[in-house]
C-alpha cells in the first residue's frame, strides 16, 4: 500500500474553506461534523478544523530560484497534465497567485512546474509537477 499523509489545519470560517477545497480545488468531501471536515486531498487525508478566534500567523518567505516562497506551505506533486489542468482552472477562476504558474530550475536538476496561492484563510499552497518524476528527490 502506498503511504498517505494526513494533515489537519485550523480555520476560522469552516464554510468558506469547505467551499474552496470542495469547489475550487475539487477535493471530495468525506466525513464531517459541525467543527471539522475531511477531504480527499489528491489521494491524501486533509482536515479543516474550525477554531473560533484563530489568528493565522503571517507567512515568512524564503528565496528560491528568484522567487519569494511562502513558508509554511503545503500541497501535492501532480502528474504534468493534472498540474496544467489545475493551473488553467485556477486562472479561469481568477485566482490571485503568490507565484504564478511557472517552471522552476529550468534546465537544471529538479526542474519542475510550480504555483503558489492562498486558501481563504491565507494558508499558502504549492502545487508542483515534474515531467521526469525521477527528479523529485534528485540532487
Amino acid at each position: 500500500m502506498t503511504q498517505l499523509f494526513h494533515l489537519a489545519i485550523p480555520v476560522q470560517n469552516l464554510e468558506n474553506c469547505r467551499t474552496f477545497y470542495r469547489d475550487v480545488l475539487q477535493c471530495t468531501e468525506g466525513r464531517s461534523d459541525k467543527k471539522w471536515v475531511d477531504f480527499d486531498f489528491f489521494g491524501h487525508q486533509f482536515v479543516i478544523h474550525q477554531k473560533d478566534n484563530y489568528q493565522p500567523t503571517k507567512s515568512i518567505t524564503n528565496p528560491v530560484d528568484g522567487h519569494e516562497v511562502p513558508v509554511p506551505h503545503f500541497g501535492v506533486i501532480l502528474a504534468w497534465e493534472d498540474w496544467q489542468n489545475l493551473a488553467n482552472r485556477l486562472k479561469a477562476a481568477g485566482t490571485e497567485f503568490i507565484i504564478e504558474p511557472t517552471i522552476r530550475f529550468k534546465g537544471k536538476v529538479g526542474e519542475q512546474a510550480t504555483m503558489f496561492f492562498n486558501d481563504p484563510e491565507n494558508n499558502a499552497l504549492e502545487f508542483k509537477s515534474f515531467k521526469d518524476m525521477a527528479q523529485v528527490f534528485a540532487k
